[in-house]
């Protein structure tokens, strides 16, 4: 039993009624029909093929692994292959969803249950004016979902990127890894997310007569979202390449201000080891078995010490 729902002349007329039944509720003209196969067995498969005539090519590409996002178009009906994603571990996680589009039936095939579709009957419900347009509307809600699920993750996404910016200036980043795992998953996003421009402006082209003039405003603003997601990811990818290069930067800046410190004290450490070194030499100098002596040295010591650590004070260096 697959989740089913008939319309008929614009009105939810029934739902939930089994897949067999799909095949003489089309023979009425007037109904227009959605169901659903999760992991579908080979008699919906045949279901697919024999009731609804649909293309064998297009059959095949349903039930195989990794299509792209795309729209072909066969004599009675339409194939779209989509990606619905989620956005959690900082991974992007898809599900490919693929939709056959007759002129009164949508048959939605998923490859699995990552991807619930209690978004999309929520669209439909909430629009039951929209539902004279027949299939049109039936599948605006389903790329209406779908889309705004790339928007979501793109919007997570963007929320790490910034939250990995703030921590480059902390005093142990770490930065390397995560910036690693969100250009993973930014490229698994784009790779699904991107092609949506193509798709929708594909459906918009009045070669078919899918969408109706009721429904080409809604279209419209699911492309406008494929649009924004899209700049979006792009915008991204910038940041997280300028990312690790920031991080190496400032890295690199940490070390010079080390590298100053460090020869600033060896150098001020070198006066002593110099003067002592002088005067513990077993041959007479000035100052040879004198307290003079003594306290001459000494004073040379702590007097160029001091001096040379006011000069790399006020240079910044200490």
């Amino acid at each position: 039993m697959g989740r089913t729902r008939l319309y008929r002349n614009g009105e939810l007329v029934g739902s939930d009624f089994p897949v067999a039944d799909v095949a003489q509720h089309l023979q009425d003209q007037s109904a227009v029909v959605w169901f659903d196969l999760c992991a579908p067995s080979e008699a919906e498969i045949g279901l697919l093929r024999d009731d609804l005539g649909l293309h064998e090519l297009a059959i095949e590409d349903a039930f195989s692994e990794r299509q792209r996002p795309k729209v072909d178009r066969y004599p009675t009906h339409l194939f779209l292959s989509v990606y619905a994603v989620r956005y959690e571990s900082h991974e992007v996680k898809t599900c490919e969803v693929d939709v056959f589009v007759t002129r009164n039936a949508l048959v939605t095939v998923r490859e699995s249950e990552d991807y619930d579709l209690t978004g999309v009957l929520r669209r439909w419900d909430s629009a039951p004016t929209l539902a004279s347009s027949g299939v049109g509307f039936l599948l605006h809600g389903l790329l209406d979902d779908v889309v705004d699920g790339h928007y979501t993750a793109a919007q997570r996404l963007d929320d790490e990127i910034e939250a990995l910016e703030d921590r480059i200036y902390d005093e142990k980043p770490h930065v390397g890894r995560k910036a690693l795992q969100l250009r993973r998953a930014l490229v698994q996003l784009r790779r699904v997310a991107l092609p949506m421009r193509e798709l929708l402006g594909s459906l918009l082209h009045r070669e078919h007569d899918l969408v109706d003039d009721v429904m080409t405003p809604y279209y419209l603003d699911v492309k406008d979202h494929a649009l924004f997601t899209a700049e979006l990811t792009e915008s991204m990818r910038e940041l997280v390449t300028n990312l690790r290069e920031a991080e190496v930067a400032v890295q690199g800046n940490r070390l010079n201000s080390i590298m100053k410190k460090v020869t600033s004290w060896a150098a001020i450490i070198a006066v002593p080891t110099a003067i002592s070194g002088y005067y513990g030499m077993n041959v007479p100098y000035p100052g040879f078995q004198q307290p003079w002596g003594f306290w001459v040295s000494t004073a040379g010591i702590l007097g160029l010490s001091y001096f040379l650590y006011l000069m790399f004070k006020r240079r910044d260096w200490l």
